[in-house]
Parts: C-alpha cells; structure tokens; sequence
C-alpha cells in the first residue's frame, strides 16, 4: 500500500538517528539522476548539476530528499518537449543555498501552504501520480538538520526549490572540538 508505505517513510525521517557528516551532494544529485534515467531511459531530460557542493549532513537523509525532489521534478517534466532538471547552489541573502529547478507543470503559488502538508495534492493523480507526501518528507529532513526550504512556481513554466543545509565550515564553528 502505497500511502501506508509514505506514512511509514514520513515516521522513519522524523524518527531516524543522524549522522552527519561532509557530504559532496553534487555527486548524490549525479547519482539520483542517473538511476531515473536507468528507470526510464526513453525519456529526453537534460540534467545540469553543479559540481563540488558540498554540506554537512546525514547521507541517507539528503539521499531520500533528492530522491524526491528529482522525482518530482522528473514526474511534473513529463510531456516537456524540452524537459531539463537543474541542480545547483547560489546565494540567497547571504547564505548558500541548494535549488533543484525543473521546466515542468509548475503550481498555482496562491496553492502554497498545501505543499508541505502529507497527501494534499496539487496536480490531477491520473496525469501526475503519487502519494502526495515527497515534498513533507523533503521539509522534515530539511527542518532535521536545521534547514530552510521553500518554492517558486508559475504554472506551465516550472519549479525550483530551495533549501539551506549546514556547511561544513558552519559546523566546526558551532562544535570546535568535535562534540555534538
């Protein structure tokens, strides 16, 4: 069953212990996007991921938000005669910060609050499937490792998310020694 499988999933993140570390999450997003592409190999999607960014989080954690993430991204591209996944950092009021930004369906922004909530679906199931709860996962690993996330949207034009994770650097300021 489907959702009792997102429901456990949505458990397990909340309930998981952690184990940071540095993390290069470009090759996770490398990754990810190539067992989609193994997945459905028919499918045209340009993938541009930024090289060399790296965090300091939980490896199994940030796999599964980008797993998501790419998924949604991949699923919303469906159709796209241009279809493109971009993965990369920039900077947002002084903080580095990840985005995962596709060309894809894209949301009404006025439909904003419904994203985080588990099963609040914002696209019809019959030509977007799924449990509505990847993006609830994201926000709760995201908020585990102290984090922010949000996304912009326009219909029929796309979505990037966003989110912050610890640096590396950040991290040996708060616990010099070592300790957690």
């Amino acid at each position: 069953n489907l959702v009792l499988s997102a429901m456990l999933t949505l458990y397990q993140v909340q309930q998981r212990e952690m184990a940071p570390r540095p993390l290069d999450v470009s090759e996770l997003a490398n990754a990810v996007a190539s067992s989609l592409k193994q997945r459905e190999p028919e499918r045209e999607v340009r993938i541009v991921i930024q090289n060399n960014i790296n965090v300091y989080a939980d490896m199994k954690l940030i796999w599964l938000a980008l797993e998501n993430l790419f998924g949604n991204a991949w699923k919303f591209t469906k159709g796209r005669p241009e279809a493109m996944i971009e993965f990369g950092e920039t900077v947002h009021d002084g903080e580095a910060v990840c985005f995962v930004r596709d060309n894809g369906a894209g949301f009404d922004m006025a439909y904003y609050d419904k994203l985080f909530t588990p099963f609040q679906r914002l696209h019809n199931y019959e030509e977007f499937p799924g449990t509505g709860v990847g993006l609830a996962i994201v926000q709760r690993i995201i908020a585990r490792h102290g984090g922010r996330i949000w996304l912009e949207s326009s219909e029929g034009a796309g979505t990037t998310c966003y989110f912050i994770l610890q640096k590396y650097e950040d991290s040996k300021k708060m616990h010099p020694n070592g300790d957690s």
